[in-house]
């Protein structure tokens, strides 16, 4: 056992070496960065990127949910199922969110990358809204 600790110090080693030698190789050239950032162009502010958030994660469908906030409580609370009961889903379905975990994890991770999914490109939320099946993305 002792031999596998040895061993390990002395490939850690022989890593940081090689990383500090190959590190020593670069170097920054100040006059080139300089050059750079004064042939950039400014942005006029950052609501571009604001306006794309707001149209595609918070944009709000006839039902009055958004992809955004169920991604969100995905992601946080998916394994006990809050993000089907802010989608509309019946009661037996969270139930079964709770009791199994989200499916050990699994059916909430496949809703949580459906739902990142709608997120950037929306397209079929409004198939899981309402929806009472226990696996959302197979439909009613």
């Amino acid at each position: 056992m002792k031999l596998y600790k040895v061993l390990f110090v002395f490939a850690f080693c022989l890593g940081l070496a090689a990383t500090v030698e190959a590190t020593e190789r670069y170097s920054v050239d100040s006059q080139a960065v300089d050059e750079l950032f004064a042939s950039s162009e400014q942005m006029e502010s950052f609501d571009t990127a604001g306006d794309m958030f707001t149209n595609f994660a918070l944009q709000e469908a006839d039902h009055g949910k958004q992809p955004g906030i169920a991604f969100a409580l995905a992601w946080t609370l998916g394994y006990v199922g809050v993000h089907r009961f802010y989608l509309g889903t019946s009661v037996g379905v969270g139930l079964g969110y709770i009791f199994t975990l989200g499916g050990c994890g699994i059916v909430a991770t496949i809703d949580w990358i459906m739902l990142l999914i709608e997120v950037i490109e929306p397209n079929n939320f409004d198939a899981y809204v309402n929806n009472n099946s226990f696996f959302m993305w197979t439909g009613n």
